[in-house]
């Protein structure tokens, strides 16, 4: 079984090395290059700003740094902001790469308001020859605050924490979001007053939407006021989020504050001035991950990345359909489950989760667990507020829980997945990846 889940764990790893920034902006880059070749004369005056945010932007920046100066551009002329995690905050000459969050944190912070800040700043001291490259990446939202007027960042991170807490989707999140942010929803567009805006985007949300990947920075937003006030109904929040949040919403629905981008703007030939490029997402990390399922001799079963669903119900649906699977085929699906946390609440993620419940199902329908390798993970390395991207199971899991003498039905009621499979071994530590195309789940039957 250690083997099995050693090919399990194998087959993951190429779905994430697959859409790493080295690996997938070179493409995009050699596309921009033949789009603005005049950038990288040597007689031009015109400067390069890279900003952005994201679990993946400093391997982005560092990837889009390299590629400018070794297509000629002198690297005085490359000036940056970048919101990143703080394990992976640095520099890269005159590009900072500001530590906007600590590790398992996944909501805005005030270190991130003032990278922010400092990011509009620059988009705003754009001369009109001047060409901003932005790196996207899951995790954008939360590391690119920018408070509207009137309300805080502690607002803005008790509406992010409701919203968690009740199971809302990225699309629903994000609508609220955008619309109590000044970057968000298309705002960095409205900041930039310079030539043109390359983004660079890796996409963590189901078909890939521009205005939801980081909440939309250089998109066009088609949510209102009105979606974020109807969010906030659907899941009875209106009483609960801060007096300042209600307010400037219900402002907006009636004309009182600027809605959020509708079209973006063009130059004066008619030229697009943003250019949006979705250079990976979860689909090319499946793909990858098929390439070396087949490699370890496997048929594939490849069930796509709009898997979506609250976990438990989707880890039934799935074991089921693996266990009725031939010898020797590998089940695969992407996508983004979500959990709703009860007031108090274990410590896990939604991958362990999954894991945890998927084996307790197919425990409880007789179906026998020594036929199947179950693993779910995190592209992004991280797991909930934990140290894992995930965890990875089969038979001999439950058997040595047993053995401990512990119950799994309680950890999974209480949602504390990941202290089940730190007793049982299972979890999977890999650190931060720096990419994140949602989540990729292997079976081996």
């Amino acid at each position: 079984m250690a083997s099995k889940r050693q090919e399990a764990l194998a087959i993951w790893q190429a779905g994430v090395d697959a859409v790493r920034p080295e690996r997938c902006l070179p493409p995009a880059l050699d596309q921009v290059a033949r789009l603005l070749p005049e950038i990288f004369e040597p007689r031009a005056k015109a400067r390069v700003l890279l900003v952005g945010g994201g679990k993946a932007g400093a391997a982005m920046a560092r990837v889009v740094h390299a590629d400018l100066t070794r297509r000629g551009m002198p690297t005085d002329r490359i000036l940056g902001w970048v919101n990143v995690p703080r394990e992976t905050a640095g520099s890269l000459g005159n590009v900072t790469l500001w530590p906007a969050r600590p590790t398992g944190i996944n909501y805005p912070t005030p270190e991130a308001v003032e990278g922010t800040e400092r990011l509009l700043a620059l988009a705003a001291s754009a001369g009109p020859e001047d060409v901003m490259f932005c790196v996207i990446s899951g995790g954008g939202s939360a590391l690119l605050p920018a408070p509207v007027p009137g309300v805080s960042l502690r607002d803005k991170q008790i509406v992010t924490e409701l919203l968690h807490r009740c199971g809302a989707t990225i699309q629903e999140m994000n609508a609220v979001r955008k619309h109590l942010s000044r970057i968000k929803g298309g705002g960095l567009v409205r900041h930039f007053t310079g030539r043109c805006i390359i983004s660079l985007i890796i996409s963590d949300v189901i078909g890939d939407p521009l205005d939801v990947i980081a909440s939309g920075p250089t998109a066009e937003d088609p949510t209102t006021f009105m979606d974020a006030l109807r969010v906030l109904e659907k899941y009875g929040l209106r009483g609960q989020v801060p007096t300042a949040v209600l307010n400037y919403l219900e402002q907006g629905a009636a004309g009182q504050a600027p809605e959020t981008l509708k079209a973006l703007p063009g130059d004066d030939h008619g030229n697009p001035r943003v250019h949006n490029l979705i250079v990976a997402n979860n689909a090319r990390a499946v793909a990858a991950a098929a390439q070396q399922a087949a490699a370890h001799g496997y048929d594939v079963l490849n069930l796509g990345s709009c898997i979506a669903g609250e976990t438990r119900a989707t880890a039934e649906v799935l074991g089921d359909i693996a266990y009725g699977q031939p010898q020797g085929t590998c089940i695969l699906s992407g996508g983004e489950t979500t959990v709703k946390l009860p007031p108090e609440h274990g410590l896990g993620g939604r991958n362990q989760e999954f894991v945890l419940a998927c084996l307790l199902h197919l425990h409880a329908v007789s179906r026998r667990l020594s036929t199947l390798t179950i693993l779910s993970g995190g592209t992004d390395g991280e797991d909930g507020p934990t140290d894992a991207a995930g965890a990875v199971g089969d038979g001999e899991t439950l058997k040595e829980a047993f053995r401990l003498g512990l119950d799994p039905s309680d950890f999974l009621k209480r949602h504390d997945s990941y202290h089940f499979f730190e007793q049982v071994g299972g979890l999977i530590r890999i650190g931060l990846t720096q990419t994140n195309v949602m989540d990729l789940r292997v079976f081996l039957v």
